[in-house]
């Protein structure tokens, strides 16, 4: 759906049967499905949400999760994402973003939450990453609360609790495996 209508006007198409309220926190949940599909597709242990799992978020319909961005450096197409996924699990409360040109991800086990960032001229292979945290969860923002424009209009902030980051930019090749560790290769 795309991100054209206020919160308010959201939540009154919802309440009146409508299933695509156009909203900021409903584009997001419909690019979190996309990609979970994606990743899905790529053989990845991952539920797909369902119109019946989405769950009410300041009124909004949401994915209760897992929440997967997959920047445009990363991979756009499907094709693109299935060269470089191979296997794997996540689990509905996942939080994952991945961003590389030449990142790999094979077996990732995530429970909890994962950032990925490579920059140019960076190989990197990630193989078996083993990843439990705390992660990310949505707290709604109560009616009324005096909070940025950018938090308004989603009707919720995440809570970043606890989160593997992993960012390399010095050009080479690498290897990360089960443990996190980065191993540069060359």
């Amino acid at each position: 759906s795309p991100a054209k209508n206020s919160l308010e006007a959201g939540v009154e198409d919802v309440a009146k049967g409508g299933t695509a309220p156009g909203t900021m926190s409903s584009a997001e949940s419909d690019k979190y499905i996309q990609n979970q599909r994606k990743l899905k597709f790529a053989g990845v242990d991952i539920n797909v949400t369902e119109e019946k799992d989405l769950v009410p978020v300041a009124g909004i319909p949401v994915t209760p999760g897992p929440r997967v961005i997959l920047c445009p450096g990363f991979a756009i197409t499907q094709q693109e994402v299935v060269e470089k996924i191979e296997g794997g699990k996540i689990t509905d409360r996942s939080t994952l973003v991945l961003e590389g040109e030449d990142l790999k991800v094979k077996n990732l086990d995530l429970d909890g939450a994962l950032v990925i960032r490579t920059g140019h001229d960076c190989d990197v292979t990630v193989d078996g990453l083993v990843v439990r945290n705390n992660g990310y969860d949505l707290s709604e923002v109560p009616e009324g609360a005096d909070v940025p424009e950018e938090v308004a209009i989603r009707g919720y902030t995440m809570n970043k609790n606890e989160a593997m980051e992993i960012t390399i930019n010095e050009p080479g090749k690498y290897h990360i495996g089960a443990d996190g560790e980065v191993k540069k290769l060359e």
